[in-house]
């Protein structure tokens, strides 16, 4: 298991040598520990530009609460894939991993170095070693997995999957309506279980000569910044950002089930205490932060120490 070591038992940020012209670098790393500020770091060091990998950072208006890079990041390094698609289209991994391609192939281009930043572990496992060959989405079936929810709800067609594929059910929430239709699509298309895909790919090919790196924080350090990042995202007007977004209509759109938005949308609603929201978030938070611990742990990373004042 890769697991994050203290900071004080780690080398600086500034002893990762510079990648190769087909190394790419990836920071990754569960919520809160400092992969922006890193990636930036970075790229100033090496003269390079990000690339996103985050599900809700790709979406325009999704600003406050998905921790988009600030003015000031944006101003000091190139970004891209932030803020940049319209939250109504849902990007899966696939979809991610072809425009990110594209993005790094320009970068390279133009002489800088592609660097890519995000918590989304799915898609970066996509851009680096590529996906299952399982069916190909199918409109059709979709299409009425989006009518049965119309009538019987998400936890109902999360129940549906739970009888087919208990590992990718137990794995996937059951708000999560894109995510659990594709994997009973999976299943009905081809008769064989997502989850079994996913063990017979195993992720093993490369499409990228990939190096990941990451920041050294400790849990408790982690916990202090989930908490301090909630209270002053809730400051900046994080409640209100939500409230104007479900004005337009964006209660379906997936960036607005993702951990804290799901939270502050429940209090819009009145199903929430303003006392009680952020002590929601942290919770929600820290089991998702859990989550990415477990994508990441098999996984090759480096851990450095790094102060955003270094």
């Amino acid at each position: 298991m890769n697991t994050p070591p203290n900071s004080a038992s780690v080398p600086s940020f500034r002893q990762i040598e510079r990648p190769s012209d087909d190394e790419l670098l990836v920071v990754v790393g569960p919520t809160a520990t400092g992969k922006t500020a890193l990636g930036v770091g970075l790229a100033e060091m090496f003269g390079g530009e990000i690339i996103g990998a985050d599900s809700v950072q790709i979406y325009r208006d999704y600003d406050i609460g998905s921790g988009k890079p600030t003015a000031d990041e944006r101003a000091r390094v190139v970004h891209h894939l932030v803020s940049v698609a319209d939250p109504f289209t849902p990007i899966d991994a696939h979809t991610y991993a072809e425009m990110a391609d594209r993005v790094i192939a320009d970068v390279r281009q133009r002489g800088r170095v592609p660097i890519v930043v995000g918590g989304t572990f799915l898609w970066v496992k996509a851009l680096v070693r590529g996906l299952m060959a399982a069916p190909p989405a199918n409109p059709e079936v979709r299409a009425r997995h989006a009518a049965f929810v119309a009538t019987s709800g998400r936890a109902a067609l999360h129940a549906e999957l739970a009888k087919v594929d208990s590992e990718s059910a137990n794995r996937l929430s059951p708000n999560d309506f894109v995510r659990v239709s594709r994997a009973l699509e999976v299943y009905e298309l081809s008769g064989k279980r997502q989850s079994d895909w996913f063990a017979e790919h195993g992720f093993r090919d490369e499409r990228h000569r990939s190096k990941f790196v990451g920041v050294a924080v400790s849990r408790e350090q982690q916990d202090e910044r989930i908490r301090a990042r909630v209270e002053r995202w809730i400051e900046d007007g994080w409640i209100e950002e939500v409230r104007e977004l479900l004005a337009q209509g964006h209660a379906s759109t997936r960036a607005m089930g993702s951990v804290g938005y799901k939270q502050v949308r429940a209090h819009v609603e009145g199903q929430l205490q303003k006392d009680e929201l952020v002590e929601a978030i942290v919770r929600a938070t820290r089991v998702f932060a859990r989550r990415q611990r477990t994508w990441i742990r098999d996984e090759p990373v480096q851990y450095y120490a790094f102060e955003e004042s270094a």
